[in-house]
């Protein structure tokens, strides 16, 4: 007793020491998620590496959806229906270098109003972009995909409406002889040219979570333009070709749809922290159509002298970005549907 008394506060101090440094040994014969849970060391913190193991940590809440899209920068891509083609209001707007028809009205300017994004807002749509522009310069840019980075943390975009050539696909609606069926009779070129795009989509897709992998990525669809009004021509359009083209729509927005969902799939069995979501606009125009009493969307306008139908024909206006920018804001908030697998 009297050497315990005497020796006990060195003893003491020996046997903590000797527990920590078998704890330490201990360590590396566990494996990298059991340390990690237990000791709070071995986290993988590469930068857009899961980081499951934080949920075990007490008192660790997950980043909610928009705190997740807000922590960088937001990007916004695509083409024109993300650049805001068809919506003028400042001299800036029709500027002659603007070449990428980027406006004021898009909805990106509302988002970006709307949240306080840590990195800033980055908008590089484009009018006229492909799925190739994402890999290629456009209009003395740098491709689309090369403005994200690490930092990104939310990505809009619209895109593949070019690629299946519907400016043109309108303009041999609408620049024919009334009843002469060369509307419909397009209907297997757009068929044939749906493989590639998929593909093409899947590709962007990858390229953003490789340079972004924490980011959100949200994929738009194209709202339906024509109202389908029995009897009703509009633009040398009957209703038979105005449902058909609103069909070419909705068959287009569910490609682009499976897209995102099977890349989403994957992050989730992989365990990433991104996400890959798709926001459903084809409805968002309904009661607005062409030719309605207060459209969201730019009608028929005619380059008589080139025989040409102008860029913001068939375009949305002030008035259809803004329910845009309702449903991305919307979207934003409400986040992909499941967990997002990202903490603080």
């Amino acid at each position: 007793m009297k050497i315990w008394a005497r020796g006990g506060a060195r003893g003491l101090l020996a046997l903590v020491l000797l527990v920590v440094t078998l704890a330490g040994l201990a360590v590396p014969l566990v494996s990298e998620r059991v340390r990690c849970r237990t000791f709070g060391i071995g986290c993988d913190r590469r930068p857009g590496a899961p980081v499951t193991s934080d949920a075990a940590l007490p008192g660790r809440q997950p980043l909610t959806p928009l705190e997740a899209a807000s922590q960088g920068a937001y990007v916004a891509l695509g083409d024109s229906f993300s650049s805001g083609e068809g919506a003028y209001a400042i001299p800036d707007d029709l500027s002659r270098e603007n070449r990428c028809h980027r406006t004021s009205r898009s909805y990106v300017h509302a988002v970006s109003r709307m949240f306080e994004f840590a990195g800033g807002t980055r908008f590089f749509a484009c009018a006229g972009a492909r799925t190739e522009h994402f890999f290629a310069s456009k209009a003395g840019e740098p491709p689309q995909l090369e403005h994200v980075d690490a930092g990104t943390s939310l990505i809009t975009l619209s895109v593949g409406g070019n690629d299946l050539g519907f400016t043109k696909v309108l303009a041999g609606c609408i620049l024919t002889l009334p009843w002469s069926g060369g509307c419909q009779e397009q209907d297997a070129a757009l068929e044939a040219r749906e493989p590639e795009l998929r593909k093409a989509l899947a590709s962007i897709v990858q390229g953003l979570l490789e340079r972004a992998p924490r980011a959100r990525v949200i994929l738009l669809g194209y709202p339906r333009l024509f109202g389908e009004r029995e009897g009703e021509a509009l633009d040398n359009l009957g209703v038979a070709d105005q449902r058909w083209l609103n069909a070419q729509g909705r068959e287009l927005n569910d490609l682009i749809h499976e897209v995102a969902r099977a890349a989403d799939r994957e992050l989730v069995r992989s365990g990433a922290p991104g996400s890959v979501e798709f926001i459903d606009v084809h409805s968002a125009f309904t009661g607005h159509e062409v030719g309605t009493g207060a459209p969201y969307v730019n009608g028929l306008d005619v380059d008589l002298k080139a025989f040409e139908v102008e860029f913001h024909s068939y375009h949305p206006n002030a008035a259809g970005y803004t329910a845009l920018a309702e449903l991305v804001t919307r979207q934003v908030r409400a986040g992909p549907g499941r967990p997002l697998n990202q903490w603080p």
